[in-house]
C-alpha cells in the first residue's frame, strides 16, 4: 500500500497568506481583506448553504479585478514568500522514502504552483483554486465599478471588524444582494475555491487514484479551511495532523504538532508507518512536551485550551502577521 500525505499549503509549508499580501498591492487593501476574512469566518461558522471556509478568495476576486491586479502580480508576490523551516527538506526526505506527496490548497493557482515548484511537488499533485484573473480584467474593462468603489469606503468605515453583526448585515447585502446583479457577480459565481468540503473532495480523489481509503491518508492542516478535511480523515481512522493549528482546526485532528521546523513531522510519521494510527497514539499518548516540538494526542480530549494556547504562540512565530487571520 502506498504512503500518501496531503499538505495544506499556507501554514504548514509557507507562512505567507498570499491573498492577504496580494490585497496589499492597492491602498487600504489589507484592511479590506481583514474585514472580508472575518465575514468569511462568520459565514463558515453559521453553515450557510453552499458556502465553504476559504471562500474569501471568491469574495475578494471582484476587488482584484477592479484594481487590475494581474496574475503576474500574484506570482510576483508569491515569489517573495518564504518556506517554513524544514519544509523542503521534509518533502525531499518523504519522496526519497517513497511517499506520495500532495498539496491541497485554498490558494490561487499562481501561488500554489509556484510554492509547489520550489518544494519539488509537481503541478499535477497540487489541488488549488483556479483563477483566470487576466481574462476577467480584460472582459470587465469599462464596466461600471461604482458599486465596488462605494462598498470599499463602507468596509473601511467598519474597520477594525469587531462588530460582527454590522459586518455581516452590510456584506450580506453586498455579496448576496447587490453583486450578483452586476457583471462582477460572475467572477464570484465561477470560482470554486478549494476549501472546506472541497478539500475533502480533493483528498478523496487522491485516495481513489491510489486505490486506498481516507483511513489510509495522512493530512496536515492548520486552520478553518482545513477542519472538514481533518475531521473526515480522522473520523475514517486516518491520521489528521494539526500543524501550528488554530481553534478551528485543533478539535478535529488526531494529533497536534506545534513547532518551528517541519522536519519534526517525521517523529509522527515514523510510528504511523510502523503501527498506523494506533502506533502514533501509543507513542505520544502520555507525552508532555515542555519545549518545541510540542506533540499532543487530540483524540478523546474534552478540553483543547492548553493545546490551542501553545499552538498560538508557535503559530505567531512561524506565520507572522498572517497568524491573525482565521
Amino acid at each position: 500500500m502506498p504512503s500518501v500525505i496531503c499538505f495544506d499549503l499556507e501554514g504548514p509549508l509557507s507562512p505567507q497568506d498570499n491573498a492577504y499580501e496580494v490585497m496589499g498591492l492597492f491602498e487600504n487593501g489589507l484592511r479590506i481583506f481583514e474585514t472580508i476574512s472575518r465575514y468569511d469566518d462568520l459565514l463558515a461558522l453559521e453553515g450557510r448553504e453552499g458556502y465553504e471556509a476559504g471562500d474569501t478568495l471568491a469574495l475578494i476576486a471582484p476587488f482584484l479585478v477592479y484594481h487590475k491586479i494581474s496574475e503576474e502580480k500574484i506570482t510576483e508576490v508569491s515569489k517573495r514568500a518564504m518556506l517554513v523551516d524544514g519544509a523542503k527538506e521534509l518533502i525531499l526526505e518523504l519522496q526519497t522514502r517513497g511517499w506520495e506527496v500532495y498539496i491541497i490548497s485554498t490558494s490561487y493557482e499562481q501561488h500554489a504552483h509556484n510554492i509547489g515548484l520550489q518544494l519539488g511537488v509537481p503541478s499535477q499533485k497540487v489541488h488549488c483554486t483556479r483563477f483566470p484573473l487576466n481574462r476577467y480584467i480584460e472582459e470587465f474593462e469599462g464596466q461600471d465599478t461604482t458599486l465596488v468603489t462605494n462598498v470599499e469606503k463602507e468596509i473601511l468605515e467598519m474597520y477594525p471588524p469587531i462588530n460582527d453583526m454590522k459586518v455581516k448585515m452590510r456584506l450580506d447585502r453586498f455579496f448576496f444582494g447587490d453583486m450578483p446583479k452586476t457583471p462582477f457577480g460572475r467572477v464570484m459565481e465561477e470560482m470554486e475555491v478549494v476549501g472546506g468540503a472541497r478539500k475533502v473532495k480533493a483528498a478523496q480523489i487522491i485516495a481513489d487514484e491510489h486505490d486506498i481509503d481516507l483511513r489510509d491518508l495522512v493530512v496536515v492542516g492548520d486552520s478553518i479551511t482545513d477542519f472538514k478535511m481533518l475531521q473526515a480523515v480522522n473520523d475514517s481512522g486516518g491520521l489528521a495532523v494539526a500543524f501550528n493549528g488554530n481553534q478551528y482546526a485543533i478539535p478535529y485532528a488526531t494529533i497536534g504538532l506545534a513547532t518551528t521546523n517541519m522536519m519534526e513531522l517525521l517523529k509522527i510519521l515514523d510510528p504511523w508507518k510502523k503501527g498506523r494510527r494506533e502506533g502514533v497514539i501509543k507513542e505520544f499518548g502520555k507525552r508532555k512536551d515542555k519545549k518545541d516540538p510540542y506533540i499532543h494526542v487530540l483524540e478523546d480530549r474534552d478540553n483543547f485550551e492548553d493545546v490551542i494556547s501553545i499552538h498560538k504562540k508557535v503559530r505567531n512565530i512561524v506565520r507572522g502577521r498572517a497568524a491573525k487571520l482565521g
